[in-house]
């Protein structure tokens, strides 16, 4: 799979995050990107049923993940742990397991929006919602004709900077696990995972505009 950078973007000051999402967009359609369809990708997080009889002691979370890039995939993903790729049938599975795994509804969360290609560039720009609400800005960009993350690093980040000015990421911490080897899909899932992650914790503690 070609390699893929996966992160979040503040809200503008003084700005909602459809509004900027919107300015992102602008950016992107200045520089020349056309846009290209639009994709989707989600999460529901579930809990081992045996942690919850036992007091005061947390589960293991589980977080089974859809991307519209891989329809027929379903993905599960553990805390630290191992990315394992099913395929769709997957959420059927679930369902049947429901003694062991337990859907915590009110976690799910997903990111949604609109995919642009320019040049060897395809960026997703993504408005994440949980619930009714939106809650932050996902931004996935790929540079299809490279597979092998380090190598491609730095021609990611300058085109990230030509858009995202100084809210451009640092490495991704799973380009650090790959050096030489190949990227795959599941490194794009488990960014979106640290991603939602990190934007469900920020909910939790109220946070000013950021300039």
């Amino acid at each position: 799979a070609p390699c893929r950078s996966v992160s979040q973007v503040p809200v503008a000051e003084g700005k909602s995050v459809q509004q900027t999402v919107e300015l992102l967009a602008r950016r992107l359609e200045a520089l020349g990107a056309d846009k290209q369809g639009t994709f989707g990708v989600d999460c529901e997080t579930y809990h081992t049923a045996a942690a919850l009889g036992t007091q005061g002691q947390t589960g293991k979370l589980m977080y089974v993940m859809h991307n519209s890039e891989y329809p027929l995939s379903c993905f599960a993903l553990f805390e630290n742990g191992p990315c394992l790729v099913a395929d769709a049938n997957f959420d059927t599975l679930m369902v049947k397991l429901k003694g062991f795994f337990q859907n915590a509804k009110a976690n799910k969360i997903e990111s949604r929006g609109t995919r642009y290609q320019y040049c060897d560039f395809l960026v997703k720009l993504g408005t994440v919602t949980m619930g009714p609400s939106a809650r932050g800005i996902s931004v996935e960009v790929e540079y299809c004709p490279c597979v092998i993350a380090n190598d491609c690093w730095n021609l990611l980040m300058e085109f990230m900077q030509s858009f995202m000015g100084s809210h451009t990421p640092g490495i991704p911490s799973v380009f650090g696990s790959k050096h030489d080897s190949a990227y795959s899909p599941g490194d794009t899932m488990v960014q979106y995972m640290e991603l939602f992650n990190k934007i469900r914790k920020q909910q939790q503690v109220p946070v000013a505009g950021i300039r």
